[in-house]
């Protein structure tokens, strides 16, 4: 009788915790943690797993573990039809072993791991509504004999854990959207900036990267002598990538892009045959590509590239950030380029006064024409191998230290 006094006020005080989890945790991931600490010791068990389902890479992950393989959290990931796990995500059935689990046909030994050998299995499946969003499997170090009781608490607590990652996740793509909108704002404070322009280009494309969560992110120039595309930044360090051959405008798919000032997705690059370069692209794992105009004043002057390594569908809102970054990486180059330019005519004026005053000097020194004085500093800066400018100042210093 005191038993089961017992008994129930440790439940009751489990989903009491619970509820305390859900509403104290501040992310998915100290959410499972704590959940899968709680549930290995309601249930007495030697050790628990939370997956969670990568629909994007057809891939299970570890997401939370007690006691086993700490080290492996979000490391550890393998396809979604293998393991005891995996059967549980595919078929949406609990899967139950009162002893010897790691003999089962559909058991998984993982590299990474020491072999298991966890008598007892208990593993449900998460649900949101129909879809399985992943499972919960605990185990016992020794044969053990499910109760009924066991078994319905573990189904009930995958079905609160289920709506409860759902809003976790939806608060994370929120925050995910936040981080978006701050890099826009440091990419705008990065272009009024007085950087150099390869700078602003580097740090745009790892903005940028860690925004969207790219594979690799690069910005491609057009090199109008030539109608190519160069790339001039990446945050990728891969020299198989960044040594690529320069891309002819109209003859890939960024190439396109800038030709028809309008982005364009492609799903997988390996398959697609606009796509220049599959093998390159198998080799870093690329897969899908979002290739982004720059425009400005109605000229594409280059492309943005985002790819990812595992098949996506670019959504309409990824679209419309990687086209703001874009506008706002057009704005940066044409601002740096005037200032450039502005630089060198300053240079050339100042260089030009320099020329004049020395040859004003070597005319009134030696009693010659301004085209002999001329055609001497010429000579000097050719045998010099120095520029005209650094000829003149020399002259000049020559002349007011005497």
């Amino acid at each position: 009788m005191d038993r089961k006094k017992t008994s129930g006020k440790s439940e009751r005080e489990f989903w009491k915790n619970l509820l305390e989890i859900v509403i104290e945790s501040r992310d998915t991931k100290e959410f499972c943690n704590r959940l899968i600490s709680n549930i290995v010791f309601e249930l007495k068990s030697d050790g628990g797993f939370i997956y969670l389902v990568d629909n994007k890479r057809n891939l299970i992950k570890l997401l939370a573990s007690h006691n086993p393989y700490p080290q492996l959290i979000e490391k550890l990931s393998f396809p979604i039809n293998e393991g005891l796990t995996g059967w549980i995500v595919r078929t949406g059935e609990m899967l139950i072993f009162e002893k010897g689990s790691y003999r089962d046909d559909r058991f998984k030994l993982i590299d990474k791991l020491v072999e298991e050998t966890y008598e007892a299995y208990l593993g449900a499946p998460i649900r949101v509504g129909s879809t399985i969003i992943g499972a919960i499997s605990i185990k016992k170090k020794r044969p053990h004999s499910w109760k009924e009781k066991e078994i319905r608490m573990l189904e009930d607590i995958c079905g609160v854990a289920g709506k409860a990652l759902v809003k976790f996740q939806e608060s994370e793509d929120n925050r995910r959207k936040v981080q978006m909108l701050d890099s826009l704002s440091q990419i705008s404070t990065t272009i009024i900036s007085d950087r150099y322009l390869q700078e602003i280009l580097n740090l745009i494309v790892s903005i940028t990267a860690e925004a969207t969560g790219s594979k690799i992110c690069s910005i491609m120039l057009v090199d109008e002598k030539k109608n190519e595309l160069v790339i001039k930044a990446s945050q990728s360090l891969s020299p198989m990538y960044l040594n690529k051959p320069n891309l002819k405008l109209g003859e890939s798919i960024s190439g396109k892009a800038v030709l028809e000032k309008k982005p364009i997705a492609v799903f997988d690059v390996t398959k697609d045959v606009l796509y220049q370069y599959p093998e390159i692209a198998k080799k870093e794992g690329l897969v899908s590509l979002l290739a982004v105009p720059m425009i400005i004043k109605g000229r594409a002057i280059g492309v943005i590239n985002s790819y990812t390594d595992y098949p996506h569908q670019f959504t309409e809102e990824e679209t419309n950030m990687l086209m703001s970054v874009s506008a706002q990486a057009a704005i940066a180059i044409e601002n740096t380029k005037l200032m450039e330019e502005k630089l060198a005519m300053q240079e050339a004026l100042e260089s030009r006064k320099l020329i004049e005053r020395a040859k004003g000097i070597l005319m009134k020194e030696k009693n010659i024409s301004e085209e002999e004085a001329y055609n001497i500093l010429r000579k000097q800066s050719m045998d010099r191998r120095k520029s005209l400018k650094e000829v003149a100042e020399a002259i000049i210093l020559a002349h007011d230290i005497k």
